[in-house]
């Protein structure tokens, strides 16, 4: 990848751009649909609730909707946490635009403040820290590694970049699960950072959709995806940009069923 932009180099991978199309002209629809004229919030608020949800099965804990809402403590740790991320997203929108850096680091203190030690909140793990490798990627990075690569991401967030909003989005999600960078709670923020990146992006910028959603309906390739990124062949990039597109589309398509249902009354 060249420095100059690297997220477009990425976006120019085998079949990225047909991927990419066909999860965009699925938000589209979703952002045309007409109870989105008066009623967007209630549409942001559940899509926000499932997309908590999702992230915590991933994780390795299984909640359902109806608890979600009629458990005042759901109690587990996991789902906890991703409910708090959930809830604050929409006021880090702009910090994740100007410092990405500041933004991660909230978002690790809201998913981990019942797991982990008040001082490693929001700080990137030690040497000596464990790493619960959830979707079993495979790779520990050292801390210094990570260091370096947190850097060079939140560089290229801050400059200008041809990229859809998509790629850069997946790429975020693909290199917080191969860092690890906090060792606990990883999967839920990166989930939540590529929901910021597109919302801050512009592609859904009410935030109606919910990726996690989808990865977690095409959650075998979720996996298999992320192994393949963090291998670091172009293959293995494009294979994971193809997934983090049809996981945006199956998240789209499931927002319009929500719109369809508030329709229906």
């Amino acid at each position: 990848m060249t420095e100059a932009d690297a997220f477009a180099d990425v976006a120019n991978l085998p079949g990225v751009a047909d991927a990419v199309a066909e999860a965009r002209a699925a938000v589209d629809r979703l952002l045309g649909h007409r109870i989105l004229r008066r009623r967007s919030a209630e549409v942001s608020t559940e899509s926000a609730l499932r997309g908590a949800r999702a992230s915590a099965a991933l994780e390795g804990a299984s909640v359902t909707l109806d608890e979600l809402r009629t458990t005042e403590n759901p109690g587990d740790p996991i789902v906890q946490g991703a409910l708090r991320v959930s809830a604050e997203l929409g006021t880090l929108s702009e910090t994740w635009r100007q410092a990405p850096r500041q933004a991660l680091a909230r978002l690790h203190v809201l998913a981990a403040a019942d797991a982990v030690d008040s001082a490693d909140l929001g700080r990137p793990r030690t040497g000596d820290q464990p790493v619960t490798d959830v979707l079993k990627v495979g790779t520990t990075p050292s801390p210094s590694e990570v260091a370096g690569r947190l850097d060079a991401l939140s560089g290229l967030l801050t400059r200008p970049t041809k990229a859809p909003a998509l790629v850069v989005a997946a790429i975020v999600h693909g290199e917080l699960l191969t860092l690890q960078p906090f060792g606990w709670g990883d999967g839920i923020v990166a989930r939540a950072a590529q929901r910021l990146t597109l919302v801050s992006r512009g592609l859904d910028p009410k935030s109606l959709t919910a990726p996690e959603v989808g990865h977690a309906e095409l959650a075998d390739d979720y996996a298999t995806s992320l192994r393949a990124y963090a291998s670091g062949t172009p293959e293995g990039v494009a294979t994971w940009l193809r997934h983090c597109s049809a996981a945006t589309a199956a998240a789209a398509r499931d927002s319009l069923a929500i719109c369809e249902a508030l329709l229906r009354g």
